[in-house]
């Protein structure tokens, strides 16, 4: 790995990383397709970190320019998701085995459920041998005390996931650990790129009727929870 790409939605997501960043050294600040992509390092490895935006468009944007325009040949989505996988709760972490589309419906032309068509493939799989490094890593952390690492898929669409009936829709469909709005996208122009990536995800809320005033109460912890952990993975590479 020459230059690990880091993104991040939004500004919570992302401000414990940036601050680390700026206190191991010279940070260098390029703004790009209306993006601020910030360069420097965290101990021996190189670092590319931008806040996307959210959605979907804006991550996929995000990720194309990383890897094209400042050299990024890994991928790490960091931040927060909505709670899907049985036995999950808040705070725990999900690390992604794949990803897919959950907004995405051309089944009428006889793809999968969530396949884009023509796409060569219905899901994104992250890298293997990062996903075992992180799930060997994760218990000797202290920020990982109390909380519980699964790895599964993650499911992306441009959509709050705030309402029991799609969240049962989306587990029959898709069967996924959790579900938020970057991730897919991101695996996405990784795949188009060959570039390998993995998600972590801080659990904010159960993405159920409770969705939007349990996420908005745990953002920040969460948020923060996903920041330090990934960043006590980068001290161990």
């Amino acid at each position: 790995m020459k230059k690990l790409g880091i993104i991040a939605a939004m500004e919570v997501e992302s401000k414990i990383i940036l601050e680390a960043l700026k206190e191991n050294g010279d940070v260098k600040e390029t703004k790009a397709g209306g993006t601020v992509y910030y360069e420097g390092a965290l101990g021996s490895v190189q670092i590319v970190l931008a806040r996307s935006g959210v959605g979907k468009v804006n991550a996929a944007l995000c990720a194309q320019s990383m890897i094209l325009r400042f050299g990024a040949d890994f991928i790490v989505n960091t931040g927060i998701a909505g709670a899907m996988g049985k036995g999950l709760g808040v705070f725990d972490i999900v690390v992604s085995s794949d990803a897919v589309y959950h907004d995405v419906d051309a089944t009428n032309w006889g793809y999968k459920i969530g396949q884009i068509p023509q796409m060569d493939v219905y899901n994104f799989e992250a890298d293997k041998k990062m996903v075992e490094a992180i799930q060997e890593i994760f218990p000797t952390l202290p920020e990982a005390k109390g909380h519980k690492l699964a790895v599964g898929r993650v499911v992306s669409g441009d959509q709050f996931v705030a309402d029991k009936e799609l969240k049962a829709r989306i587990m029959q469909n898709f069967n996924p650990l959790c579900v938020e709005m970057e991730g897919a996208a991101i695996a996405h122009a990784c795949h188009l790129n060959k570039v390998p990536f993995v998600i972590i995800r801080a659990l904010s809320d159960m993405a159920d009727d409770n969705g939007e005033a349990a996420y908005t109460f745990n953002e920040e912890t969460a948020a923060r929870l996903s920041g330090a952990i990934l960043l006590a993975i980068i001290k161990k590479m």
